[in-house]
């Protein structure tokens, strides 16, 4: 019976050792403004629900002075908990031990729980705060970032994987939130990269320091690599815990639905009025989504990166939808190489998971110029069409103005597999808009005209005559490439009934016997 108390004893002399850590350094991690990753756990999980895993794993690597410097969990705290009663595996690295530096032991610890995640259908969340590889462990490190992107690649598609970066993430140690499906950055003390500010001044002879080359507005505003900010810490924890609540914790479940008081059959009869009728004259489209969606539904991802389109999560009528929308506030609504690489990755991750593809359109075309040309806009536009033709969740697209070229064939067009097009009244879709069609189409008439007064006179009344003619909805719908032509008001009520309608739809059968096809980079 002693010693059956000794080791009781001795139990709870190591639980208390780790969950109280090196106070040395946990008041390091505080002074940086930075929590520690069990304090990052405990803001994250409901209360009580988080159960370690590896809790007494030490690396087992000698030379360098390794052979003395161990602690229990090494450098990494894993397990399981709940976010609002749902499941979701973590991994929080702990800077306090050798700055959460990545080596073979707390390599296989975030595999074991990245592996449960699978197993068991459920969420992954990875809190990054690590210098990196450990040096001292060479290639054994190495091997332990290739394992966990091999699962984070067997993952995606299945479960949402979510990275939160909340300090340093550098080298290989960037890869794999690169391969999540959602990274969240805080805006103080995180930053992420490939190379280093020594390494680029060795290199290039640039000099640059962390955040200029890595941080949280870098990454939000430039790269396009960060999905949200939070200006804290908490917030930023928070920012996971409402993006979980869009998402289901499989691609075999639908996403969560919340009962919604706000009426399907409410008309907006501001809508009426919102988007202007000039084709050139720019507006908010966010004005029309959170009109649209139910009341303080929409959650925008990538806010401030290609803000020429707009990305995010809503619902209607409680079921979560994906808006997909082009943005006239910002290069006019254009698709360029930015916001077709937004555009296109985020189809994907809403057809893996079953949400509802809702694309609002007033598109003039792609963005012209050698920039984009020589940056390779035909392949990344062709991203766009792949994605949308590929997509099997229910697809809905409302042209609300323009609509012209190829890329109103990209943006969710009937040609493409939309299941359900509608049109406002004064929607233009054609080749091009009228004023550039009839200064091709009546070139030489134009030419004759001297007198600048009758070549305007000329232009607006034959671009009226093509407009009417030609670019009007009622001619696509005479064809079936669109629906229906409602009031910009209705639209609410017709996506309701649309997404009710389409709920039940399966996953098609592909036609073709194939491994997979080739999607554009």
């Amino acid at each position: 019976m002693e010693e059956l108390r000794e080791e009781f004893k001795k139990l709870i002399e190591l639980r208390n050792k780790i969950s109280k850590g090196d106070s040395e350094y946990i008041k390091k991690q505080h002074e940086k403004g930075k929590l520690t990753a069990r304090e990052r756990i405990d803001l994250l999980v409901d209360p009580g629900s988080f159960v370690e895993i590896g809790a007494f794993v030490t690396h087992r690597a000698t030379g360098f002075g390794l052979e003395t410097k161990k602690q229990l969990g090494d450098g990494v705290i894993t397990g399981y908990g709940k976010i609002n009663g749902r499941t979701v595996f973590i991994a929080s690295q702990d800077f306090t031990f050798m700055g959460g530096s990545l080596g073979e032991a707390h390599a296989e610890k975030i595999v074991r729980v990245l592996d449960l995640a699978i197993k068991s259908g459920s969420p992954m969340i990875f809190l990054n705060d690590s210098g990196g590889a450990r040096i001292q462990e060479g290639v054994d490190s190495l091997k332990g970032y290739g394992d966990i992107f091999y699962l984070n690649v067997k993952a995606s598609g299945f479960i949402p994987q979510i990275a939160a970066i909340l300090g340093p993430a550098a080298g290989g140690a960037v890869y794999s939130p690169a391969l999540m499906d959602f990274i969240i950055m805080s805006r103080k003390n995180s930053y992420m990269f490939v190379t280093g500010p020594k390494v680029v001044k060795a290199a290039i002879g640039e000099e640059v320091d962390e955040y200029s080359l890595g941080g949280a507005e870098i990454h939000e505003q430039k790269s396009g690599v960060a999905s949200l900010v939070g200006e804290t810490e908490e917030e930023a924890l928070n920012l996971i815990k409402k993006l979980l609540s869009y998402l289901p914790s499989n691609n075999r479940e639908d996403p969560p639905y919340v009962k919604s008081e706000d009426p399907v059959e409410r008309a907006d009869k501001e809508l009426d009025s919102i988007i202007p009728t000039d084709p050139n004259a720019p507006y908010d489209v966010k004005e029309v989504i959170t009109r649209v969606l139910d009341k303080d539904t929409f959650f925008e991802i990538q806010p401030n990166w290609a803000q020429n389109a707009v990305i995010g999560f809503g619902r209607i009528g409680g079921r979560v939808v994906g808006i997909i929308a082009n943005q006239p506030m910002y290069l006019a609504g254009s698709l360029d190489i930015d916001s077709s690489d937004k555009i296109s990755r985020f189809i994907r991750f809403l057809d893996a998971f079953n949400i509802s593809i809702i694309t609002f359109v007033d598109v003039p075309g792609f963005l012209p110029g050698t920039v984009q040309e020589y940056g390779g806009v035909i392949r990344h536009g062709a991203k766009v069409i792949y994605a949308y033709s590929e997509a099997t969740s229910p697809k809905i697209t409302v042209i609300m103005r323009k609509a012209y070229g190829g890329a109103y064939i990209a943006m969710g067009s009937k040609h493409l597999g939309a299941d359900y097009v509608l049109a406002y009244p004064f929607a233009e879709i054609a080749v091009m808009g009228p004023r550039g069609a009839v200064e091709i189409l009546y070139g030489k008439e134009l030419a004759s005209l001297k007198d600048m007064s009758e070549k305007q006179e000329f232009l607006n009344r034959v671009a009226k005559e093509y407009r009417e003619n030609i670019t009007n909805p009622y001619v696509a719908a005479s064809r079936g490439y669109i629906d229906d032509v409602i009031f910009p008001s209705e639209t609410r009520t017709y996506l309701a009934r649309a997404l009710e309608a389409f709920a039940s739809k399966k996953k098609e059968e592909r036609q073709i016997n194939k491994k997979h096809g080739i999607m554009p980079v």
